[in-house]
């Protein structure tokens, strides 16, 4: 009897136990999850701050109503002082009702100022031209121009940019007599306007190398392609592999020399086929020494490929290819080779630029 009895007490004890165990996991979980939202929506807040203060730096200074002409140097001096200043937002004064002048920024306004200032920018991790341009209003042509940006993929983190206050591009005078008038007739955009930001006479007289900002302008569409890159497309049409890049280098063949490599190899299975990087006529097919098989085409713009090594050539002088669609040759170790690969080059006005900077 004193048994049952001692066995009823344990259980009782144990189930007490149980419970008691059970109610402070539930209490240790509960207040786990109470304790971690709260530190998430903390964090969000800090990072959100954060992201405020640093998406104003390097914003303000370098305002000037003449030609948007400045030197490096100026920036340089710029760099430190960017972090530490920050420019009061623009603005207007308007009437209201005829009483007093109110003074409102020009977002509210919605007013376009009548000269032309610029903000500094400094570019951060993960930037691309596009964003930046839609975040301050203006065109990626305007960015590119202003700052003479010859390849957009390249900014780096830190580089500091000119951010003009309305869209446009910067534009040189080709010859002596050139006037505000007939340059905007070229690029279909208001005179008057074009005049206004450069404090000049439309039908003023401008002389060779003259620099003024033509608001609302944009690029030709064949060097906005240059410059993002989009011009000329791959010759190969399979995945490569870069074995010789452009510039100088190493003599491939053990001569223990240096020498100038004016384009690159791309190494790849003997009979690839091999197509045009842009639309253009052939005007060289033959045989050389160095290059061994060969094809020249002349495309647009002064520029002009060269495609060497190859096993056949599959095209004719005079006939007209197109990028990417008609096959010109095969790949091969014809000519000074170390084996089946095709060496491509670029040139631009009879000068060799570096392929990779152009290839899409």
């Amino acid at each position: 009897m004193i048994k049952i009895e001692e066995c009823a007490i344990i259980k009782k004890i144990e189930s007490r136990f149980n419970m008691v165990f059970k109610t402070r996991v539930s209490r240790i979980v509960s207040s786990s999850i109470i304790f971690f939202s709260f530190g998430v929506i903390v964090s969000t807040t800090c990072l959100s701050i954060l992201h405020s203060i640093d998406s104003h730096k390097g914003v303000g200074g370098l305002e000037t109503s003449a030609v948007p002409v400045a030197a490096d140097d100026d920036f340089k001096a710029l760099s430190g002082l960017l972090e530490e200043t920050k420019e009061p937002e623009p603005a207007i004064e308007v009437a209201v009702d005829e009483t007093p002048a109110a003074v409102i920024p020009f977002e509210s306004a919605k007013v376009e100022p009548a000269t032309l200032t610029y903000q500094t920018y400094r570019v951060k991790s993960g930037d691309m031209i596009g964003y930046i341009a839609d975040a301050f209003g203006i065109t990626q042509d305007t960015i590119i121009s202003v700052n003479n940006i010859r390849q957009s993929r390249l900014i780096q983190p830190d580089q500091y940019l000119k951010i003009p206050s309305m869209p446009g591009i910067l534009y040189t005078v080709k010859a002596d007599g050139e006037t505000i008038q007939k340059i905007s007739e070229k690029y279909e955009v208001d005179a008057q306007k074009c005049a206004l930001v450069n404090y000049l006479n439309p039908s003023t007289e401008l002389k060779a190398g003259y620099s003024l900002f033509v608001p609302d302008a944009e690029l030709d569409w064949m060097t906005r392609q240059e410059i993002n890159g989009d011009l000329f497309k791959r010759p190969l049409k399979v995945r490569y592999w870069l074995s010789s890049s452009y510039g100088w280098r190493d003599s491939p063949f053990n001569t223990g020399s240096r020498s100038f490599h004016g384009g690159i190899d791309m190494a790849v299975a003997q009979g690839t086929p091999i197509y045009p990087a842009m639309d253009g006529k052939v005007t060289t097919a033959g045989y050389n020494a160095t290059y061994g098989n060969y094809v020249i085409v002349t495309h647009h713009s002064g520029y002009k490929t060269l495609y060497g090594h190859m096993s056949k050539i599959t095209c004719q002088k005079g006939n007209f290819v197109y990028a990417q669609k008609t096959q010109i040759g095969l790949v091969g170790s014809t000519g000074l080779s170390t084996g089946p690969h095709l060496h491509f080059t670029v040139y631009k006005n009879g000068n060799t630029i570096n392929p990779s900077s152009v290839l899409n």
